[in-house]
């Protein structure tokens, strides 16, 4: 890996792993960002794709301001029970096992059940028409062992596939839902107003970054089908592939601490959430997540 980088922003950028991934330090994102630190925030997300800046110990307000200077904040995604949320603003995300009465969900309580998809291999809003940009999470309150994000670059893994099997997905089409991704958990407890916001939404499975014109794999756990394939065989193929991208090559895995503040590209990444122990210690997260430009079949290929 190489040594520290300073950009013109003053970012101070430490590498975690030879492939992606860095430490971003010597910017306060609680406060307004000049243009060159968010033109270097960018670029250096385009380049490692997942920023670790530590030390940000953000309210929703603060939070929420550092994502509208790089974009469009997307609304909560399509969640079990909605009206019960612990949360305000309908921007922020609960990424905890908490209630609204700020105790810990029952161990079996429906909403407990439906976040354990957290941890699959996924990317974040992949099941909606327009997909995630940029994910930001934010630690709160943290557990004292466990529940670590692991993070998986999508474009590594496409460069280290075999040319055959490049020739093979290159034009696939893919179709996303979170029925998909929470049944492979044996989840099913969804109202049909649920069902019928879930709706399998197409997204290419390879597609190009546009920062770094890199081409990605976009794997998901909420993949359920390949367009014009039987089921059984899409899957077969779409778990190779997943096995094959997330291989420890192509991962890193972040422990947290409190006022961390994660971002990552979901154009060109995987991420996963790590057991706990969710029935006895809390854990308060919070994710602003940018929306993209466009739907991916209408993005350049």
């Amino acid at each position: 890996m190489s040594e520290n980088l300073v950009t013109q922003g003053g970012l101070r950028l430490t590498p975690l792993t030879p492939v992606f991934a860095a430490r971003a330090e010597g910017v306060d994102l609680r406060k307004p960002l000049t243009p060159a630190q968010q033109a270097a925030i960018s670029a250096a997300m385009d380049r490692y794709a997942v920023l670790v800046f530590p030390g940000q110990p953000f309210v929703d307000d603060e939070q929420l301001a550092f994502g509208r200077q790089f974009g469009e904040i997307e609304e909560t995604p399509t969640l079990v029970d909605q009206a019960r949320r612990r949360l305000a603003d309908n921007q922020v995300n609960d990424i905890s096992n908490l209630g609204a009465d700020g105790k810990i969900l029952a161990a079996d309580d429906r909403r407990r059940m439906f976040n354990l998809g957290n941890l699959l291999w996924h990317s974040d809003s992949s099941f909606k028409p327009t997909p995630a940009h940029w994910s930001m999470l934010n630690a709160r309150v943290i557990p004292p062992e466990g529940g670590e994000t692991e993070f998986a670059d999508m474009r590594a893994a496409w460069d280290a596939l075999p040319e055959k099997m490049k020739a093979r997905i290159r034009d696939l089409v893919t179709e996303h839902s979170l029925i998909y991704s929470r049944a492979q958990l044996g989840f099913e407890a969804f109202s049909p107003e649920e069902v019928a916001r879930c709706t399998p939404v197409p997204q290419r499975l390879v597609r190009r970054h546009p920062g770094s014109g890199r081409l990605s794999l976009y794997l998901s756990a909420h993949i359920g089908a390949i367009q014009g394939w039987p089921r059984p065989e899409a899957m077969a193929l779409i778990r190779e592939l997943t096995e094959f991208a997330t291989q420890p090559r192509f991962v890193y895995s972040h422990g947290w601490s409190v006022g961390d503040l994660v971002v990552w590209d979901n154009r060109c990444t995987m991420h996963r959430g790590r057991p706990y122990e969710d029935k006895i210690w809390p854990r308060d997260m919070r994710r602003v997540t940018l929306k993209d430009c466009a739907p991916t079949l209408e993005q350049a290929a």
